[in-house]
């Protein structure tokens, strides 16, 4: 009994060691960075992506003959667009609400459009007025239908192609968007991202 109490608190003892070397030879560092600084470890749809791809597709949509045609008609008021469901049909999960927000940022800062709530922003604004229209003094209360319509609703979608062989392999991003005139359903820009990444991963299988 004495010798199994002894093998017992050696192998113990062992056992503890070698759990205290493994923890010590893992390290972890934590290093802040700029938020624009463009870095793909995994080569997946990320936040650069999102912005670049908002940015540029926005630029693009506001240089076209639609804004100049609908400041004519409107007699040099800017149009008002809401932005309304991208769809992710690609094979990887992508985070549309940060993607419909860049979206919605661009139009904004641009300075050329005006931007309004989404269907769920809006439930929640009506049930704030409501509130106002019981508890908040006369001279604050916001009222009921004076919202801004819409002009222009525009929609899209984000696909992928992936091809691979090995530990190499090429994703491919195509995002396609479309803006609407709300009174007549005209398309009246159609615009287009594409991105490619070629990926290779040495010494580990896929």
């Amino acid at each position: 009994m004495h010798r199994v109490t002894k093998y017992y608190l050696r192998t113990t003892a062992m056992l503890a060691v070698m759990a205290f070397l493994i923890g010590c030879g893992a390290s972890k560092t934590v290093e802040r960075i700029e938020t624009d600084t463009i870095i793909d470890l995994s080569g997946r749809w990320n936040d650069t992506d999102s912005r670049l791809v908002s940015e540029e597709i926005i630029a693009d949509c506001l240089n076209q003959p639609w804004i100049i045609n609908h400041m004519t008609q409107s007699a040099g008021k800017k149009p008002t667009i809401i932005v309304g469901g991208i769809r992710n049909r690609s094979m990887e999960h992508i985070a549309v609400g940060t993607f419909v927000s860049d979206i919605e940022r661009a139009f904004i800062n641009s300075g050329r459009v005006s931007v309004v709530a989404s269907a769920a922003e809006r439930g929640e604004l009506r049930t704030e007025k409501e509130d106002q229209n019981q508890f908040a003094s006369v001279e604050t209360i916001k009222r009921m239908g004076q919202e801004s319509g819409a002009d222009y609703m525009m929609t899209g979608e984000i696909n992928t192609i992936e091809d691979r062989e090995g530990g190499k392999q090429v994703v491919y991003y195509q995002v396609d968007m479309t803006l609407i005139n709300i009174e007549t359903n005209e398309k009246v820009w159609l615009g287009q991202k594409k991105i490619k990444k070629y990926i290779e991963r040495k010494g580990a299988g896929f």
